[in-house]
Order: C-alpha cells, then sequence, then structure tokens
C-alpha cells in the first residue's frame, strides 16, 4: 500500500471512529484542557472572578484574538526589519562594487 493509500485508509478510519462518538465534547475534553485555550480561559477567570461562564467565555476569546493579532504583529515587523536588512546589503554591495570598478556612487 502506497503511502496515498494509507493517508485515505486512516482518514476513513477517523470519519467512522468519529461517527461512533456519542459524546464529541468528552472526547476532546483532555486536548482542550491541554491547548491555549485553557490558558485563556483562567487568565479571564483571573480578570473576571464574578463573570457568568458567557462572560469568561467571551473575555477568553478576546484574549485568544488579542494573542494571535500580537503574534501577527510581530511577524509582520520581523519581516519588515529583514526586508530592510536586505535592502541594505544590496546597496551596500552596490556601493562597494561601483567603488571596486572605480566609478563613484550615485549620491541621493
Amino acid at each position: 500500500m502506497n503511502t496515498s493509500e494509507r493517508s485515505m485508509q486512516l482518514r476513513v478510519a477517523a470519519h467512522l471512529s468519529w461517527a461512533k462518538t456519542k459524546d464529541r465534547p468528552a472526547r476532546t475534553l483532555a486536548a482542550r484542557r491541554q491547548s491555549h485555550h485553557g490558558r485563556f480561559v483562567e487568565k479571564a477567570r483571573e480578570l473576571h472572578p464574578d463573570g457568568t461562564e458567557a462572560q469568561i467565555e467571551a473575555a477568553a476569546e478576546a484574549l485568544k484574538k488579542a494573542h494571535y493579532r500580537e503574534l501577527a504583529l510581530r511577524s509582520a515587523q520581523a519581516r519588515r526589519i529583514r526586508k530592510e536588512q536586505v535592502e541594505a546589503d544590496k546597496q551596500r554591495r552596490t556601493v562597494q562594487l561601483l567603488e571596486s570598478a572605480g566609478t563613484e556612487p550615485a549620491t541621493a
């Protein structure tokens, strides 16, 4: 059996397993407890000790969104900095090549 067939066989098994599952939340409870979501719920409970479950869930969702937006911001900043460094390196190499060829680089 090749890897493609094996993958399809495993997907069929997974779908059948989920079809036989009566209580989906119970099946995934341990994984959810270990996930990042639990961390956000804990933080929301700290921020709103007297909040209802609905308020805690809403606050946890907002904390999660803020967390992932912050990661996206940091990623965008890192990409911008890396791009600026690449451009500066190109500029510096161009100047070095022009100087080694005996020509004056254009000044802006």
